[in-house]
């Protein structure tokens, strides 16, 4: 199935999460499309009121017309999905799987910012250019508090999606991934930050516990550096690894 790139209309930020999220229900559809049907489906602007008018008939009609069937099954949509699409784009409970942060006390010593890609609770099982959101926490040897939980959806309507998810976590010194592209990594790499690629994902407490025990027993020169440790404690680090590997 091809379309030609559709020019996407200025949306709201509300809108635009919603339909970026919906589209990634829905197989073989890209954000662009899905964008351009809702367009003729919707008379007037595309905002989160008028997306509430969607319906599965909508989409239904829609996707016939790129398939010449009745229901979309030719392009592998369906009915579940259709369904799960239109509850998104009404706006219902699409953030209520999402970690709430915690208000610091007050900041804590010596700490770094690490930053997780997650598309579902508080878990790393996202990949760095197509995850639903980064979480954010801020953590030493001792301790570790979530303290932000940023979107990464308006990404997918960015000319540079990379470069925007880059610039999300930019204040992080961590990335925690599934999985990251080359030209994305230099990208992170060259912001600061520092990717670890942990394919098999997991809890994203664990991870940072298994994190804070590197920190307390000899961290990599890399995390030395981070942790603001003097060259003359890195040239430790370095020379304590060696001897136990």
């Amino acid at each position: 199935m091809s379309m030609p790139a559709p020019v996407i209309p200025c949306l709201g930020r509300e809108a635009a999460l919603r339909i970026a999220l919906a589209a990634r229900t829905l197989p073989g559809i890209e954000l662009g499309q899905l964008v351009e049907l809702l367009h003729q489906r919707i008379s007037g602007d595309i905002d989160e009121n008028s997306l509430k008018l969607v319906t599965v008939t909508d989409l239904k009609t829609a996707f016939s017309s790129l398939d010449g069937e009745e229901d979309g099954e030719d392009i592998g949509i369906g009915l579940d999905e259709m369904k799960e699409a239109v509850r998104i784009l009404w706006g219902e409970d699409w953030e209520a799987n999402i970690p709430k942060p915690e208000t610091l006390a007050k900041p804590l010593e010596n700490a770094i910012r690490v930053a997780i890609a997650s598309n579902s609770g508080e878990t790393l099982n996202g990949h760095f250019g197509s995850c639903i959101r980064y979480l954010i926490y801020q953590m030493n040897n001792t301790q570790c508090q979530l303290v932000d939980v940023r979107s990464a959806l308006q990404a997918d309507f960015e000319a540079d999606k990379n470069g925007y998810r880059t610039n999300l976590i930019k204040d992080c010194q961590v990335l925690y991934v599934v999985s990251v592209g080359g030209p994305a990594a230099a990208k992170v790499v060259r912001a600061g930050i520092y990717p670890i690629k942990q394919l098999e994902g997991g809890e994203a407490q664990e991870i940072l516990m298994r994190l804070q025990d590197v920190m307390n027993d000899s961290p990599p020169p890399w995390l030395a550096k981070i942790m603001g440790a003097s060259t003359k404690d890195r040239i430790r680090y370095q020379h304590k690894e060696a001897e136990s590997s």
